[in-house]
C-alpha cells in the first residue's frame, strides 16, 4: 500500500525514541531489507492514515433543538473543503 511520494512533499524530523523501541525497529528493517527511515516512513504514514480516517465525517440524521448546525457547535470541521 506504498505510494510514491514527491520528494518535494517530504519533511524531514527528530524522533525521541526508547533503545528498545529502535532496536527492534532497526532488526525489522534489516529483516525486510530496506532502511530504518523507509521502515519509520512506513509506520509514521499507517498511523496518519488511520487518524485521518476515525475524523471523516459520519452521516446521520438528526434534528437541532436551537435551530444551529453542526458546523456552528462543532470544535472541528465537521468536513474538509473540497480539494
Amino acid at each position: 500500500m506504498h505510494q510514491a511520494v514527491d520528494r518535494r512533499d517530504i519533511r524531514r524530523t527528530t524522533v525521541a525514541a526508547s533503545r528498545a523501541s529502535l532496536e527492534t525497529l532497526e532488526a525489522e528493517a534489516r529483516r525486510r531489507g530496506v532502511s530504518l527511515s523507509a521502515l519509520m516512513a512506513e509506520a509514521i504514514e499507517e498511523k496518519a492514515n488511520k487518524l485521518h480516517a476515525s475524523r471523516r465525517p459520519r452521516f446521520g440524521v438528526a434534528s437541532s433543538t436551537d435551530g444551529r448546525s453542526a458546523a456552528e457547535v462543532a470544535s472541528e470541521p465537521v468536513a474538509h473543503p473540497p480539494s
